[in-house]
């Protein structure tokens, strides 16, 4: 009577995920090990006893594959903790302004004509010296340039003002902002930002981490995605 221990059993439990398949499949290994080794023990010929080293390393497997479905079941349960930490983290910022990848800005006046912009926002990876904003309408066309001075590295937010180059303000819509910095003679790499409201949450789904709905127009981002909570 043979206690061996198809290899490739072994192999296929330890590469596999933390299935109930494969936690079954380990389980009914283990029961049948036990059982051909009491039976092995009780019927083994006295002069030709077990292979001590050969029942030590199936013994040895067994443990593994034991070992690696705790661990997978304690990551399994860690993952889940995190889960929960992240929607929680990321429900507080319902109905909150936050800065995400993106170039758009939208302005509107009041019954008094006065212009209201959303802001936008400039990340650097190292401070500039000046930094020039371009506003363009929806046709491409210039409505406004001006410069904002040295900025500092990393992300900080503006607004514009809605005006035109000539003082007018400008129609009410959506326009895109795109920023230049420099630091001498030598040109930045610079992001912008565009102002979003967050209005929901989607817990992961097993294909992703928290998403964060930002609406229709900037659809939903993760929360790497959001570089400042205004």
């Amino acid at each position: 009577m043979s206690t061996t221990i198809d290899s490739n059993v072994v192999t296929r439990m330890n590469q596999g995920g933390p299935s109930s398949r494969d936690a079954s499949q380990s389980a009914e290994l283990r029961n049948n090990f036990m059982t051909l080794l009491i039976a092995q023990m009780q019927h083994q010929d006295p002069l030709n006893p077990m292979d001590n080293h050969e029942m030590t390393t199936q013994l040895a497997q067994i443990n593994t594959v034991s070992g690696i479905e705790d661990l997978n079941k304690t990551l399994k349960g860690i993952t889940s903790q995190m889960d929960a930490g992240q929607t929680l983290q990321a429900a507080g910022l319902i109905g909150q302004g936050v800065l995400v990848p993106g170039d758009r800005v939208l302005m509107e006046t009041d019954e008094e004509g006065n212009a209201h912009t959303t802001p936008f926002g400039i990340e650097l990876g190292q401070s500039a010296e000046n930094v020039r904003v371009t506003i363009t309408n929806a046709s491409g066309q210039v409505v406004n340039r001006y410069d904002i001075g040295s900025v500092k590295a990393g992300v900080e937010s503006f607004t514009w003002d809605g005006r035109t180059t000539e003082g007018e303000t400008a129609a009410p819509g959506a326009y895109r902002v795109r920023v230049e910095a420099t630091s001498g003679d030598k040109t930045l790499n610079a992001s912008t930002l565009n102002y979003a409201v967050v209005g929901g949450v989607t817990p992961p789904d097993g294909n992703g981490g928290v998403k964060l709905d930002l609406g229709a127009i900037y659809g939903q981002v993760g929360l790497g995605d959001i570089k400042q909570i205004l």
